[in-house]
């Protein structure tokens, strides 16, 4: 997204901290899946791989939920209320959390009833592409979307903020 600008560096407030610091742990995640899915792409005899990255898929997902709950019904609302949700970037962090959800959900569904070695490729495919979506969207919450709501919540959002994503399990 060229519109994404990097902004200088910031000290984020303890919710936003927050946030930036859950994504590490997903990240490591996401390397284990992709990892998996390369593993697939090159070996189509292992079945017990497959079976792994449906598992590590699905504990990827339950950590994935609540930080992007945190993020969509705490963090984005707050400040659409500065830049709208319609458009512009809390409308493509939306757009983004929803295609890599699709892609997971779309592997668990397909991998449930995945026969053949080329329906695993294809299916891992779904998973390697959710893989690249959050790698650069994380990188763009960090480096653009949490230094800006540092910039624009009031002192008082930000403990607020806080207070909600600690809610959130």
């Amino acid at each position: 997204m060229s519109s994404f600008g990097e902004m200088s560096p910031v000290e984020l407030s303890k919710g936003l901290n927050q946030l930036k610091s859950e994504h590490p742990p997903l990240l490591a995640q996401l390397e284990g899946l992709f990892k998996l899915t390369k593993q697939i792409e090159e070996d189509s005899t292992s079945e017990n791989t497959f079976e792994e990255l449906i598992n590590k898929v699905n504990e990827f997902k339950a950590a994935l939920d609540p930080h992007s709950e945190r993020e969509e019904g705490v963090l984005f609302p707050m400040m659409g209320v500065y830049i709208g949700t319609a458009s512009g970037p809390i409308a493509v962090m939306e757009y983004e959390h929803d295609q890599a959800k699709a892609k997971i959900h779309e592997f668990l569904e397909k991998a449930a009833c995945t026969q053949t070695d080329e329906e695993k490729k294809k299916s891992a495919e779904l998973v390697k592409n959710a893989y690249y979506i959050l790698t650069e969207h994380f990188a763009k919450e960090e480096n653009v979307l949490f230094p800006m709501a540092e910039h624009m919540l009031s002192d008082d959002e930000k403990e607020e903020l806080y207070q909600k994503i600690q809610e959130i399990k």
